[in-house]
């Protein structure tokens, strides 16, 4: 089976080899000179304590007039940077300079007349209909417009109105920003017709990881159907390409870009009555951090299948290639971790026995390469099939992107992490690398099943010895891949990116030390979710541990814990947790739509005080049937309370961090140490006679081990006073 497999992909490559790759055309192949651009926010305490500047620039962007280039305050603009535009349906960016950096740009004969940098283009209006056939968003051609009868129609204050739908799009900080409202027949060309709009606006953020330096990019009519329901209801709707995480991270230039385009809207429509965040994954957790650390842009949040942020996922994400590794290849003799539920004790994340990886054909095939006597996997984990390569695409700086958007030179002098995206945040080292918030020194792997008697002491000393760490930022090597005639096959023969893992010398593999600096910024400028979010939020997210999917349930109890820790409550978050067949937004719309009108009213008291009685946590079949919901339905091991009956029908799994005896809250990246000696003292152990182990113990972990009482040591003082208290007594 794997030999046939092979032989196609072999075929299929030779194929494709014989086309020149149409990227290459447009590849960037030349990279600017820093463009000054000193309006990145100083920030001395907490950056939702900082103000943000005045705007300077004249909204509302006149059509055929393009936008600005550089942000607000979010620092200067980024470079390498692709274009998309041609991607998105509106042809090639502007041509601004003629030195070659950036894209080229074509003429009608394909020749080049000049580069584009900052991949600009002219704002302009389209039109959209629904078809009443097949109920697909289609554009709609003025010049050969459809009948009547072939669009669908809604009702608007009693009246039946066909669903025509006015798009505008432009670029705003060099993304590309979408307005879509519902209009007039009769007036679907007056761009400031506003005759349906129900005075409601929804901002739609959109999921994906990324490590930056691409435009990005909407699909027009998927961005309308998307939101097709709420559409049709009289709702506006706004997004830009710099809310979708697939291309990028960097959540304050997300946050500078929101805030300019909810400006443009509201310099042609006027404010809203409330603007409510919707979106999923990465589009979530953008929700979150923009509540906590800003206010004007929205009023409320409905994160769908969230975390709390990106980097302190991080933690834990590059936790699962080092398990791999050492399952597969240093711990091979040992035979129980051939188990896929075994392992899950190790990982805490689900693992099934018989579960089918698309990439399982590359475990024997690397178990040779390491030396390792090759098996296939028989089963799988979250940790492997949903966070695959995380370490290759998320922190190694000289892998960079599969497909050929930039040339090898920029591939070469570029950093490609999720740090690198950010480092006017996170900082540079004097090798120029992004400082990076992650480490695993102290870290005892596999701490709670010890503790549990689910591991044996030697298999806990055997797990901590070799497990490692990420080698420094440059000594990591590009990914080796099996090159056949000079081209690149998807088989990777440095699985697990073991090439970039510290060696057991000479008796225990080194681990990392967190950089207390990269910490510190990250909390800063708000790229960690504290738990400040004082608005109406309405999470939902489907039930999608037996299918290994990276959304994994315990997400948002990361971010009720951090909460009720920063808030002291949660009681204005709220938790619907569904059935992977049935997914309850509509339901939550309303609810929402009542939430936020009622706050309008209460807007001095806390989120919670408007929030209406109907609306609590629940759990939901795949009929759309509330099974459970009340205030204790998700109790369980992350608050320390007997399972709820929530809990009961959708249990969460954990984490790495959590199964090595981290919180539950999951945002520590730099434990408090301890010695091992004060460790056995104190109890850390438990009732196992750890003495007998002791001088094993100091050889591997010789700055101490982790105590997690002792919180996050990089994290700075943020400014906030008695801010706990404050709204307990509210």
């Amino acid at each position: 089976m794997y030999a046939k497999l092979l032989f196609l992909m072999i075929l299929v490559s030779l194929l494709l080899g014989c086309e020149e790759d149409p990227l290459i055309a447009r590849q960037v192949k030349a990279v600017p000179p820093s463009v000054p651009n000193n309006l990145l926010l100083n920030v001395d305490k907490h950056i939702s304590l900082t103000p943000r500047p005045k705007e300077h620039f004249a909204f509302p962007i006149g059509l055929g007039e393009v936008g600005p280039a550089d942000s607000l305050y979010s620092g200067k603009r980024q470079y390498p940077f692709f274009c998309m535009t041609l991607d998105a349906g509106l042809g090639q960016p502007l041509v601004d300079n003629q030195q070659g950096y950036g894209v080229p740009v074509y003429d009608e004969q394909n020749k080049i007349i000049g580069y584009s940098q900052d991949c600009l283009i002219k704002t302009r209006l389209d039109y959209y209909y629904l078809s009443e056939q097949d109920r697909q968003v289609k554009p709609y051609d003025k010049s050969a417009p459809p009948k009547l009868s072939e669009i669908a129609t809604t009702k608007i204050d009693g009246k039946i109105v066909p669903q025509i739908y006015r798009l505008e799009r432009g670029t705003i900080n060099r993304y590309i920003y979408h307005i879509a409202m519902l209009v007039p027949l009769a007036q679907m060309t007056q761009r400031l017709n506003k005759d349906y709009w129900n005075n409601k606006l929804i901002y739609q953020f959109h999921g994906g990881a990324s490590i930056g330096f691409r435009q990005g990019r909407l699909g027009p009519e998927r961005f309308i159907d998307r939101r097709i329901d709420q559409l049709s209801q009289g709702y506006a709707l706004i997004s830009s390409s710099g809310n979708d995480t697939s291309y990028g991270y960097n959540l304050l230039l997300g946050e500078d870009t929101a805030r300019r385009v909810k400006q443009q809207f509201i310099s042609l429509y006027g404010e809203p009555l409330y603007t409510l965040g919707i979106g999923g994954s990465g589009g979530a957790l953008a929700q979150y951090l923009i509540a906590q650390n800003s206010t004007g842009i929205l009023d409320g949040l409905m994160p769908i299948y969230s975390y709390p942020d990106m980097v302190s996922q991080s933690i834990y994400i590059l936790d699962c290639d080092l398990l791999h590794h050492y399952f597969n290849v240093k711990a091979q003799d040992n035979s129980r971790w051939r188990d896929w539920e075994q392992r899950e004790k190790v990982e805490g994340m689900n693992g099934i026995n018989d579960f089918e990886h698309p990439y399982e054909f590359l475990l024997p095939l690397n178990q040779i390469f390491a030396g390792a006597w090759p098996n296939m996997p028989g089963g799988s984990s979250e940790c492997v099939y949903s966070w695959f390569f995380s370490a290759t695409f998320f922190y190694n700086p000289k892998q960079g992107f599969l497909k050929p958007y930039f040339s090898d030179s920029v591939q070469s002098q570029t950093n490609w992490t999720y740090w690198q995206d950010l480092a006017q945040i996170y900082g540079t080292d004097d090798k120029g690398f992004a400082r990076t918030t992650w480490g695993n020194e102290g870290v005892q792997y596999g701490l709670r099943p010890l503790l549990n008697q689910e591991l044996t002491i030697e298999e806990f000393l055997h797990l901590n010895r070799n497990i490692g760490a990420w080698q420094p930022q440059e000594k990591m090597q590009k990914e080796k891949v099996f090159n056949l005639f000079g081209m690149n096959l998807p088989l990777w023969l440095s699985l697990w990116s073991r090439n970039n893992i510290t060696p057991a010398e000479p008796y225990s593999a080194k681990r990392k030390f967190a950089d207390l600096k990269a910490i510190e910024q990250g909390y800063r400028f708000g790229q960690v979710f504290i738990g400040k979010a004082d608005v109406p939020i309405l999470e939902i997210r489907h039930y999608l541990e037996e299918s290994l999917n990276m959304h994994h349930t315990s997400a948002s109890f990361e971010a009720r814990l951090r909460m009720q820790d920063f808030q002291g409550h949660s009681d204005n978050q709220i938790l619907w947790i569904a059935d992977e067949n049935y997914i309850p937004i509509t339901e939550g719309l309303a609810l929402m739509d009542k939430w936020l009108m009622a706050r309008r009213d209460k807007a001095e008291l806390p989120a919670s005080a408007s929030k209406p009685v109907e609306l609590q946590d629940a759990c939901i079949d795949a009929n759309g049937k509330v099974l459970h919901q009340g205030d204790n339905v998700w109790n369980g091991d992350w608050n320390q309370q007997p399972n709820g009956e929530c809990t009961k029908v959708f249990p969460p799994y954990s984490t790495p961090r959590i199964q090595a005896g981290g919180p539950w809250a999951g945002s520590i990246f730099q434990c408090g140490l301890i010695p091992v000696e004060h460790a056995i003292e104190i109890g850390l152990y438990g009732e196992l006679n750890m003495k007998a182990h002791l001088t094993e113990l100091k050889r591997i972990f010789p700055h101490g081990v982790c105590d997690y009482s002792l919180g996050d040591i990089g994290r700075p003082d943020l400014g906030f006073k008695n801010y706990k208290e404050k709204w307990v007594n509210r």
